[in-house]
């Protein structure tokens, strides 16, 4: 099993506004200042965060004060949805062996290794969805990640 690139620097991205936002849920965080800490690419976080948003995880807001917002709260935003949102259906991850063989005959070794890998399949899809945003905030939190201090805009005469 492997995630794409995209899929995990959108974890990450997803992260970083449950972690960095404000006291209030719908303060949106820039997308330039989640790629500056992430070190993501910019115009690639753009992209991954308009598959987010037609997944309905974020939303965007424009203005002095826009950026990107959680759609929902942080325990409610499965690692699951994320996955499935840049990468496609978690079971699809796994190469599963298409059982029963072609030919007919008994049922044989093929149908066996498939039963297992749709078991694994559907066992990481559970881990996966096990873990919501909330408990990857609480692991930041735990292992010392430092929270940016929110900025004011500044407006010019």
């Amino acid at each position: 099993m492997k995630l794409s690139t995209k899929t995990r620097y959108g974890v990450r991205a997803v992260f970083d506004i449950a972690y960095h936002r404000a006291e209030r849920a719908d303060q949106a965080v820039q997308a330039k200042d989640v790629a500056r800490r992430e070190d993501i690419p910019l115009r690639y976080l753009e992209q991954i965060f308009q598959d987010l948003k037609r997944a309905g995880l974020v939303e965007a807001r424009r203005g002095p004060r826009g950026g990107y917002y959680l759609k929902r709260a942080p325990e409610e935003i499965r690692l699951g949805d994320v996955v499935r949102a840049l990468q496609g259906p978690i079971e699809e991850l796994f190469t599963v062996e298409r059982a029963p063989s072609a030919r007919g005959g008994a049922p044989g070794a093929r149908n066996v290794a498939a039963a297992l890998w749709q078991d694994l399949a559907h066992s990481v899809a559970s881990w996966f969805d096990g873990v919501s945003m909330r408990d990857l905030v609480k692991r930041g939190e735990a292992l010392g990640v430092q929270r940016e201090q929110a900025s004011t805009p500044m407006y010019f005469i």
